[in-house]
């Protein structure tokens, strides 16, 4: 039982740091560390409610997100 609930915090934070961008903070001073924290904590929740939504994992959310992303910005780039 404690395992179960220990290997959970363990998943969670592996995939905070990978899915959230947690371990890529480029900040120097405790308040930008601060919001670059709580920004992936935002990031992960909203990761979370769209895979409960969607039924996909992290990885395939995020690779749709930027792919339509993408196609946002060559449109964009089309009408200029």
């Amino acid at each position: 039982e404690v395992y179960q609930k220990r290997w959970r915090i363990e998943e969670y934070h592996k995939s905070i740091k990978q899915n959230a961008s947690l371990n890529k903070s480029p900040t120097r001073t405790v308040k930008t560390q601060s919001n670059h924290i709580f920004a992936a904590i935002i990031a992960y929740c909203k990761l979370e409610m769209m895979k409960i939504k969607t039924k996909l994992n992290h990885f395939a959310i995020k690779y749709k997100l930027i792919l339509r992303a993408n196609q946002i910005a060559m449109q964009e780039l089309k009408n200029m």
